[in-house]
């Protein structure tokens, strides 16, 4: 068996071997808002899908609430099929850069929805993790559709489609207390809805084309900018710098 191949144990249940993964790490370094750790799970939406992953000795084991047949979209969420050993062989032997390796070993990139991401941090200006995770939550809350989840468990949203948050009121949206987010990510939203940024194409362009598309949005600069390419499309030339 391949080393990062991924084993399906049942419909519902997920498996992969891979090696050198932090997932709590990864999944609270502020490149997505939407997962909390519950009984020894880290649980989350991803599309119109509830899911939970935990993290075991020899991999990473997931569950879903309704059966799946092919579990792509897991994989590519999770970016387990990337060989970190590879990447890590092409940094500079750097003192500093080499610390910061160390300090974060198993921090794995996620590759997110772009719309998802791409909201997710115009809602993230001047906020820190906790509090994006709060507005965002509230978001999907409100105008989020309602996902599937096994018996007993908190209900579950969808994050809300750009046309969806097209259609509402600026009001609407700082009912979420996003502040003065609310313009910025009202406009993107039907900005995006009118396909005047087409984010389903924006991973064929060049780097350079596609950030400059993403910076014509309200409330999107370099920054912003960057995280949606390197979070949700996977450009390694994109790099967020943070302004303090």
């Amino acid at each position: 068996m391949p080393e990062l191949a991924s084993v399906r144990e049942a419909e519902r249940q997920w498996f992969s071997p891979v090696r050198d993964y932090d997932l709590g790490l990864t999944l609270t370094s502020g490149q997505a808002f939407r997962w909390r750790f519950s009984q020894g799970w880290w649980q989350g939406v991803i599309g119109h899908r509830w899911v939970q992953v935990r993290q075991q000795a020899t991999g990473l084991e997931a569950h879903t609430a309704v059966p799946v047949d092919d579990w792509t979209w897991l994989e590519d969420y999770l970016q387990v099929r990337v060989n970190l050993q590879a990447v890590l062989a092409t940094f500079p032997n750097d003192p500093e850069l080499q610390a910061a390796v160390a300090a974060n070993r198993g921090l794995r990139l996620l590759r997110q929805e772009p719309w998802e991401c791409l909201a997710s941090f115009i809602i993230s200006s001047t906020k820190q993790i906790t509090q994006i995770q709060q507005i965002v939550a509230a978001l999907c809350a409100r105008f989020g559709e309602p996902v599937i989840v096994p018996p007993g468990h908190e209900p579950a949203f969808a994050f809300p489609s750009a046309e969806r948050l097209a259609g509402l009121s600026e009001p609407d949206l700082r009912a979420c207390k996003m502040g003065f987010r609310a313009p910025y990510l009202l406009a993107a939203a039907r900005a995006v809805s009118r396909g005047e940024v087409a984010l389903a194409r924006l991973g064929d362009q060049p780097v350079e084309e596609a950030r400059a598309a993403l910076m014509r949005l309200p409330g999107v600069g370099e920054k912003i900018a960057n995280c949606v390419l390197l979070f949700a499309y996977g450009f390694q030339e994109a790099f967020p710098v943070d302004v303090w």
